[in-house]
């Protein structure tokens, strides 16, 4: 298997729900001979691409303007767009969160969160159950916490 093989088999196997050992018994199964160390930092960069891939299609997912048909006499003009919020307010995405399949060391679980003013972040559980924030792109408000908690209660099943 050619290392991109190998990447695209694991990120496979850990989307199913496999853990790292199971994957390197698979690996091994195939002639492929890894290190779990090895393993786990290949698991944890295809976990960083996928979130930032994530990321970009959430943002690449506003909606696009519809394409301008030619007008005739008989066609009613399309409506107005809608407008911009008053007072200034800027318009907000959704909060989105992932939980990584694979646990980092040190805590009981982490993720990544892309809140809906457009700062991103990861997040973890420690193994004392404190949650946090890390590699934050910015600083989100009290609205991004808020949408944050709610929709890690949904990612895990709360």
């Amino acid at each position: 298997m050619t290392q991109e093989e190998i990447k695209q088999f694991i990120a496979d196997k850990t989307a199913e729900g496999l853990s790292l050992t199971a994957i390197q018994d698979a690996l091994s199964a195939q002639g492929v001979k890894i290190r779990f160390m090895e393993l786990r930092l290949l698991a944890a960069e295809i976990e960083s691409v996928l979130a930032k891939k994530e990321a970009e299609k959430a943002a690449a997912e506003a909606p696009a303007p519809a394409p301008e048909d030619k007008k005739t006499e008989e066609t009613p003009a399309a409506p107005a767009e809608t407008p911009a919020p008053a007072g200034g307010e800027k318009v907000r995405g959704a909060t989105t969160v992932t939980v990584s399949p694979i646990q980092r060391p040190g805590f009981a679980m982490s993720g990544s969160v892309s809140f809906g003013s457009g700062v991103t972040a990861d997040w973890y559980v420690d193994q004392t159950g404190r949650l946090g924030l890390d590699n934050a792109s910015g600083q989100p408000d009290e609205q991004d916490i808020q949408e944050f908690q709610i929709e890690l209660r949904k990612a895990l099943g709360m």
